[in-house]
């Protein structure tokens, strides 16, 4: 890993756990969840505010305006509107991606869930998604959420990241090794 994404790793891991604690003392877990969902929604949908987060140009004075217009208009708690607000004075918003995954992960693991990364040739279905998540549960001991993405070139099978497991299905992936297996015969 790189040492400026580490060092934005470590910034936002403060921050998550202090506002995770906060959020668990209050009693406000479900809050926050719908916070950072909101938020992270409305980065996903505007690249304008993800750049005016991330932008060394735009003063600390105009990013904690911003930011305070942004949390009142979406309704967030308090909580987080003043998180927003020390982050934007300390010029750390450049890392509310990163706080963004690291409290989803604190509130799953609260919660007793672990996140899979799928990745499929095509999409799957809800009978799929629904017997996937069935079949990593009983693996894990855990309730499994699904983060599912495409990718065509696979051509078929699936690639499941599960904490540090990889497991790979994939025809592209058999064909690499069909190959390599060929190179090493030939």
């Amino acid at each position: 890993m790189s040492e400026p994404a580490s060092i934005s790793l470590g910034i936002a891991g403060r921050y998550a756990q202090a506002l995770f604690e906060l959020a668990k003392d209050t009693n406000a877990l479900a809050v926050l969840e719908a916070d950072i969902s909101a938020l992270a929604d409305a980065l996903a949908a505007s690249p304008d505010m993800t750049a005016m987060i991330a932008s060394p140009v735009i003063g600390r004075d105009e990013q904690a305006a911003a930011m305070s217009a942004i949390s009142g208009k979406m309704g967030l708690s308090d909580l987080m509107a003043n998180t927003l607000a020390l982050m934007a004075s300390k010029r750390r918003l450049f890392v509310v991606p990163h706080l963004i995954s690291d409290l989803r992960a604190r509130i799953a693991a609260d919660k007793g869930e672990i996140t899979a990364e799928v990745t499929s040739a095509a999409k799957l279905s809800a009978a799929q998604a629904k017997k996937l998540a069935e079949t990593l549960k009983a693996s894990v001991g855990k309730t499994v959420i699904l983060n599912t993405t495409v990718d065509e070139s696979l051509i078929g099978g699936l690639i499941v990241k599960l904490g540090s497991t990889m497991i790979d299905t994939s025809i592209k992936a058999k064909l690499a090794s069909l190959q390599n297996a060929m190179k090493e015969v030939g």
